[in-house]
């Protein structure tokens, strides 16, 4: 068995936990209260016009559960599994399938396999030695040595589907550069913009993956469950890679801008350390041989998947192409992993079964539709062209991880509101909910806002003002290159 290689800054790998401020311990202890009087005054009130009564209960156990997932006094698994019980129990759904079965969707079989590939990359240390080998090969020079750094978490967001495996992946290998090229944090710039472009690099990949997070997952399953749409793993890749690539080539030079690095770090003998570290990593051990086949073969069905049909008679889905190269892993003798050592987020399963749940409730009972009625009339949106309202919509999906920092908790939230707000309007919805959910990976504002910021900021090599100042350009980009890409980019493309 290969050791697992351990980070070279224990604070990259164990980040410090953030202290909860003011407001946030506020939410916690309030949270259940709030929750609980939001229930019971949607629940009970005489129904509006307009509103059958199944629509007002799903209504009412959304905002509930709503309340509970923002302020999180208890884990958002826990939330999910009291919005099960309470959807068959009120009559919100009238057969307690449609509640219970969600954990049987075929997106959440390919979560599952998602964590299992997750499990096999980290253990392999494959992805450890292609960054290192990329880095040695092509990063002569500063500039560079970042862009390979970029290039390789676009390259490990097909193979590594979870964000914070990557961060967990790449900060070694950049704190070994950094030491090399002797950068001191809070000296020079080096070291903090790579760590930055670092943050951005894993997020905006994530985006043009569809299995790099699996809120990209629950976001499809959304999208074709309620808005009638078809995306599979190729649809998601020509609509969000070329996107997320010009976003990602516009802030990397605005970056240098902003944190120069002329005449920073010297680079004797860098390529030869580098070279001993991936000597460390010893010979191309069988597990890395393992993995290599297994991720080849997944990407090729995943990338062929529109012409198996025509080749072979049948088609292999997405989700059964990500089950077999889970059950590849898995097998003795053939696959590297043990089930123990299979990593995977039992939690984040159950949240995202009970958040499918309610979803399909509030969709199937018109009560998204009916709210989102309401808030076209409030906002005067049946007044403005489609044009502002699908720009509006990406740039208030792009900024509102300020607001929720769970990836998976704004999915649920807004991809199907955004879906009914586009069946209200005669907007089509697969395009509208597709361009906001490309947003939704752009979690690199603040440190807390997810875990790869946290993983990062650790390093001490950048200040919160430095990551403010960066995401805010970088965002903005963001959001006006997919606006400009679903006029444009999106209708070559058919969607």
């Amino acid at each position: 068995m290969t050791e697992e290689v351990q980070p070279v800054n224990k604070a990259a790998a164990d980040p410090p936990p953030v202290r909860k401020k003011g407001l946030e311990e506020k939410m916690k202890r309030w949270g259940i209260p709030i929750a609980i009087i939001v229930f019971l005054i949607l629940f009970f009130m005489p129904a509006p016009e307009g509103l059958k009564p199944d629509a007002q209960k799903s209504i009412a156990i959304f905002t509930g559960a709503l309340v509970l997932w923002i302020t999180t006094p208890i884990p958002i698994y826990l939330t999910s599994l009291l919005s099960i019980l309470l959807l068959p129990l009120t009559g919100a759904v009238k057969d307690q399938e449609a509640a219970f079965g969600t954990l049987g969707f075929d997106v959440i079989w390919l979560m599952v396999s998602a964590f299992v590939l997750t499990s096999a990359i980290m253990k392999s240390n494959l992805g450890r030695r292609f960054a290192l080998w990329m880095v040695t090969k092509f990063g002569k020079t500063p500039v560079r040595t970042l862009l390979v750094l970029v290039l390789i978490n676009f390259i490990l967001a097909f193979f590594v589907p979870s964000t914070t495996a990557r961060a967990t992946l790449m900060v070694p290998i950049c704190l070994i550069l950094l030491d090399i090229y002797k950068s001191i944090p809070g000296k020079g710039n080096l070291g903090k913009v790579m760590l930055l472009q670092g943050v951005q690099a894993d997020a905006i990949a994530t985006s043009g993956v569809m299995t790099a997070t699996a809120g990209n997952i629950i976001a499809v399953g959304f999208i074709n469950d309620q808005a009638g749409g078809h995306i599979g793993y190729m649809d998601w890749l020509l609509a969000s890679m070329p996107t997320a690539i010009i976003t990602m080539l516009i802030t990397f030079f605005i970056g240098l801008k902003l944190f120069s690095i002329k005449g920073e770090s010297a680079f004797e003998h860098a390529t030869d350390t580098l070279k001993e570290e991936l000597k460390k990593l010893g010979p191309f051990s069988l597990n890395e041989k393992k993995a290599t086949l297994i991720f080849a073969l997944t990407v090729i069905l995943w990338a062929t998947g529109d012409y198996q049909k025509g080749w072979f008679g049948f088609e292999i889905s997405t989700e059964q192409t990500a089950v077999l190269a889970a059950l590849l892993c898995l097998l003795p003798r053939i696959g590297l992993l043990t089930w123990k050592e299979a990593n995977i987020k039992w939690d984040l399963m159950i949240f995202a079964a009970g958040a499918y749940a309610v979803g399909n409730a509030l969709d199937k009972s018109k009560g998204a539709e009916w709210m989102i009625k309401k808030v076209i009339a409030g906002l005067g949106l049946e007044h403005m062209s489609h044009a502002l309202v699908y720009v509006l919509v990406v740039f208030l999906s792009m900024y509102s991880h300020l607001i929720f920092t769970s990836k998976t908790v704004r999915v649920t939230i807004l991809i199907p509101a955004f879906i009914a707000l586009a069946k209200s309007l005669g907007m089509d919805p697969v395009a509208l909910a597709l361009a906001s959910a490309m947003t939704l990976t752009y979690t690199i504002t603040l440190p807390p806002h997810s875990k790869v910021n946290t993983i990062y900021f650790a390093t001490g090599y950048f200040t919160v003002l430095d990551q403010v100042k960066y995401a805010i350009v970088t965002c903005f980009i963001g959001a006006a290159v997919i606006s400009l890409s679903l006029f444009t980019w999106f209708k070559i493309l058919g969607l």
